[in-house]
C-alpha cells in the first residue's frame, strides 16, 4: 500500500501468481508446485514472493527457505538469460572439462555459480550432462555443444544475446 492507503496496482507477475494460488487453494502438497510456478513467473524466487507464498499457503517462511535451499531447481537470485553449464563429470574431466570452464570464465568474466551484472549469462558447472561421447561438453540453455576446445568458447558464447 502507498502512503495514501490506496492499493497500488499489482504487477503482471503478481496477477499471474494470484492465478496459481487459486489453482492450488486448499490442496495438500501445493508448496513445490507453487514455488515452481512462482519461479517460472519471476525467473527466480525473490524474498518478497517467498513471504507472500508463506502468507497465502500458511507455511512458515523458514520452512519455505528450507525447501528452496534443499532443491537445486530453485534460485534465490536473478539468473541470466543464458544459462551456461559446463560438464565436469569423469569423461569431460579426462578430456579437458576444467579448461573449458576456465575458458568460459575468461570469455564472460564470471566464475562458476555467478551471473553477469547485465543478466546475460549465468555460469554453472555440473556433474554430468549425459553426453559423454561428445566430451568435453557444455550446454547453453537447451543447446548442447560437444567436442569443445578452449579456443572455441568465446565465439560460441558471443552468439547468445
Amino acid at each position: 500500500m502507498c502512503q495514501c492507503n490506496c492499493e497500488e496496482p499489482k504487477s503482471n507477475e503478481a496477477l499471474e501468481l494470484e492465478k496459481v494460488y487459486v489453482k492450488y487453494e486448499g490442496k495438500k502438497g501445493a508448496l513445490i508446485p507453487v514455488l515452481q510456478a512462482a519461479q517460472d513467473i519471476y525467473g527466480y524466487l525473490p524474498a518478497e514472493v517467498l513471504k507472500d507464498i508463506s502468507a497465502r499457503l500458511r507455511i512458515p517462511v523458514s520452512k519455505i527457505y528450507g525447501v528452496v535451499t534443499f532443491y537445486a531447481q530453485f534460485h534465490l537470485n536473478p539468473r541470466g538469460r543464458n544459462i551456461v553449464r559446463v560438464c565436469l563429470g569423469t569423461a569431460c574431466h579426462v578430456r579437458g572439462g576444467a579448461k573449458i570452464a576456465e575458458a568460459v570464465t575468461k570469455a564472460i568474466g564470471i566464475k562458476d555459480g555467478e551471473t553477469t551484472e547485465d543478466l546475460r549469462y549465468t555460469f554453472e558447472s555440473v556433474a554430468c550432462l549425459g553426453a559423454c561421447g561428445l566430451a568435453p561438453v557444455m550446454m547453453v540453455n537447451d543447446e548442447t555443444h560437444g567436442r569443445l576446445t578452449p579456443d572455441k568458447i568465446a565465439a560460441l558464447l558471443e552468439k547468445y544475446e
